[in-house]
C-alpha cells in the first residue's frame, strides 16, 4: 500500500512538538500510555518502546523491565534523554534516533513491543508492524495504542475532511480497523489477543497481537 505521509515531514513535525508535547498531550492519552505499560510490565524482561517521544512514559515501567526507546525525532529525544538523567531511570539501556520500520535490532530480542500512538503517523504502517513482528521474540507481544477511524458514519465524514490537516501535524486521522485485520491476515505469524477501548471517547483502542 503506497505512503501517504512523508517520513521527513513527520520528524520535522514532532521536532516542532517537541517542547510543548508533555503539556499538550500527556493529560490525554494518559490512560492509553499506563494501559500499554501495564500490558508490558506484565511481561518484563527487555521491551522496546518505539516512539518513545520525550520519555513521558518511562518513569512508569517497572524499574525490573529493561528498556529500549527509539524515535524519529531528535528534538523529542533529546527531551527523554534528559529525563533518563535527572530521574535516575539505570533500566532504560538504549535510547536512539530510528526509522520505526527499519529498525536496528536482531530478530527475536524483546519480550515484547510498545507502539504508543504511532501507526497513524509512519508512512507505511504494514511494513513498520512487520519489522516490529520480526525484532519479536517467539511468543512475545505487540502492544499497540492508537486512534482507530470510523468506519462510516459522520465521525468517518469529519476524519477525511481533517486529513489533509493532520497530515502536516504528522498524523492520519482515518486509519481505519480493517487495515489491521488485512495486515495480520497477511503476515500469517501474529494472533490477536485483545482490542480494548481507550479514552477519549472510545476513539482509541489498546491491541495486543502474540507473535507465533
Amino acid at each position: 500500500m503506497g505512503s501517504d505521509i512523508d517520513r521527513e515531514r513527520v520528524a520535522k513535525a514532532y521536532g516542532r512538538w517537541a517542547p510543548v508535547y508533555d503539556l499538550v498531550f500527556g493529560k490525554v492519552f494518559e490512560r492509553g500510555r499506563q494501559s500499554t505499560i501495564a500490558e508490558a510490565d506484565r511481561i518484563g524482561g527487555r521491551i522496546l518502546d518505539v516512539g518513545v517521544g520525550t520519555g513521558l512514559s518511562l518513569s512508569d515501567y517497572s524499574r525490573t523491565t529493561k528498556l529500549c526507546g527509539v524515535d524519529i525525532s531528535e528534538p523529542m529525544l533529546r527531551k527523554a534523554q534528559q529525563r533518563v538523567r535527572l530521574m535516575g531511570l539505570s533500566n532504560v539501556e538504549t535510547l536512539a534516533v530510528m526509522d520505526a520500520k527499519n529498525l536496528a535490532f536482531p530478530d527475536a530480542l524483546f519480550d515484547a513491543v510498545v507502539a504508543q500512538y504511532v501507526i497513524t503517523a509512519v508512512p507505511d504502517p504494514e511494513t513498520t508492524l512487520d519489522d516490529f513482528i520480526r525484532v519479536l521474540k517467539s511468543g512475545g507481544e505487540l502492544i499497540l495504542v492508537n486512534h482507530i477511524g470510523a468506519e462510516s458514519g459522520p465521525r468517518r465524514a469529519f476524519e477525511l475532511a481533517f486529513a489533509p490537516l493532520a497530515r502536516r501535524l504528522g498524523w492520519r486521522p482515518e486509519f481505519p480497523w480493517t487495515r489491521l485485520v488485512n495486515w495480520a491476515a497477511r503476515h500469517g505469524g501474529v494472533s490477536l489477543i485483545e482490542r480494548r477501548p481507550m479514552p477519549p471517547m472510545g476513539h482509541f483502542s489498546l491491541i495486543r497481537y502474540r507473535k507465533a
